[in-house]
């Protein structure tokens, strides 16, 4: 098939949309169910692209989970721990150990829950029925995959009221080395960003600490290979595998590191004992659950503390997490690692990432303040390698 119709752009009044190939060839993706759109099938393409760079990258299955063309987390395939588990609200899921493809989509959907609702998924292995189980009971869009199992077909069939969004991607699939895209009927023409992000990226080390160990280094090109599909300006924190912050399409990179990091606190304070113990009413849904928790732990808990209001919510009213309490919890967090897609200005992007807990920094490099930068780094002993390499993407 050399072009798929589509029911309209981005919007509803930009008609008529398809996609196509302008070189005659076939499509690389196959609709196996629903009827994908525009903004669906941008997110697909680019998140395919962010799973597969990952999995060349580090080896481990990956999966991401994608919100209007920028992800919301991206992991491999490592096991949950119990707590993790509760976190990703996948502690019931049977089999979950079994499967490294759906340990790295509860990751990635887990990690920003509230970023996550309505995502496109990718997946750099077949699905599998354990993943399938995962999406099934999930707001999601669709999802793009090399393949699917009989049984995760009949699974995620039944979503949408059989209109759920599946594709099939070929993994064969090569695009040409020139892309074009067109802005107020004129045409721009660039080379793919082919750029390989791997270990050899953080090897110039230049504070005065020079130990990035493995798991970091893992960390750090997690961060960086998101970054790569990530809409600029962009800054990402991960840790243990997984992508824990994304800072996406802020106009200053301070606001980038800022956003990047409320919610890679959001992510360590949803393991807080308080909220792991949240008495939450029976009756109560996930998402509904997600939202409470996500505001339990903002500053503006009083809309679900306040009296009359928690009864909605909680057989008892909950314990306040009070900030003195938030703020001695995250600072024990140590070790996460952070990417940017363009260099630090300020040495304030620093100060800021330390208080979540960054110990390795990887970024471009280029800014005349770098020294400046560098000596903050250094005030904390913190590890920046300087990759010469700006990740861009517009």
């Amino acid at each position: 098939m050399n072009e798929l119709t589509l029911k309209y752009g981005c919007n509803p009044n930009q008609k008529p949309a398809r996609i196509f190939m302008q070189n005659g060839g076939e499509l690389p993706v196959e609709v196996v169910n629903g009827k994908p759109g525009y903004i669906n099938f941008l997110d697909a393409l680019n998140s395919w692209q962010l799973v597969k760079e990952l999995k060349e990258a580090t080896g481990l299955p990956c999966a991401t989970s994608f919100k209007h063309v920028s992800p919301t987390s991206a992991a491999v395939g490592e096991r949950l721990d119990d707590v993790t588990k509760k976190v990703c609200f996948v502690e019931d899921i049977n089999g979950l150990d079994s499967s490294p493809i759906a340990c790295a989509y509860a990751r990635a959907r887990g990690t920003d829950r509230m970023s996550s609702f309505g995502d496109w998924i990718a997946l750099s292995e077949t699905c599998d029925e354990i993943t399938a189980d995962i999406i099934q009971r999930e707001v999601s869009d669709g999802v793009i995959a090399p393949g699917y199992t009989d049984a995760a077909l009949e699974i995620l069939k039944t979503k949408r009221k059989g209109n759920y969004n599946i594709v099939k991607i070929d993994t064969t699939y090569v695009p040409e080395l020139i892309e074009r895209k067109q802005v107020y009927g004129i045409t721009f023409e660039q080379g793919r960003n082919n750029v390989e992000i791997n270990s050899a990226l953080l090897e110039n080390v230049v504070t005065a600490n020079k130990n990035i160990p493995d798991k970091a280094k893992r960390d750090l090109l997690i961060a960086l290979i998101t970054l790569k599909y990530t809409q600029s300006n962009s800054v990402c924190y991960a840790e243990n595998g997984q992508a824990i912050g994304v800072g996406a399409g802020q106009q200053s990179r301070i606001h980038c590191t800022r956003l990047a990091g409320q919610k890679a606190d959001n992510w360590h304070l949803r393991s807080h004992p308080k909220v792991l113990s949240l008495p939450f009413l029976e009756t109560l849904g996930r998402p509904d659950r997600n939202n409470v928790i996500d505001i339990y732990i903002s500053e503006d808990d009083d809309d679900v503390l306040a009296e009359g209001l928690w009864q909605t919510y909680f057989e008892r009213k909950p314990e306040k997490l009070a900030k003195e309490e938030k703020k001695e919890f995250l600072s024990h967090f140590t070790g996460v690692s952070l990417g940017s897609d363009a260099f630090f200005p300020f040495g304030d992007n620093i100060e800021r990432a330390h208080r979540s807990g960054v110990s390795y920094i990887a970024q471009p490099g280029g800014s005349v303040r770098d020294d400046d930068v560098i000596s903050v780094c250094d005030k904390y002993q913190i590890a920046m390698a300087l990759t010469g390499v700006r990740l861009f993407h517009h």
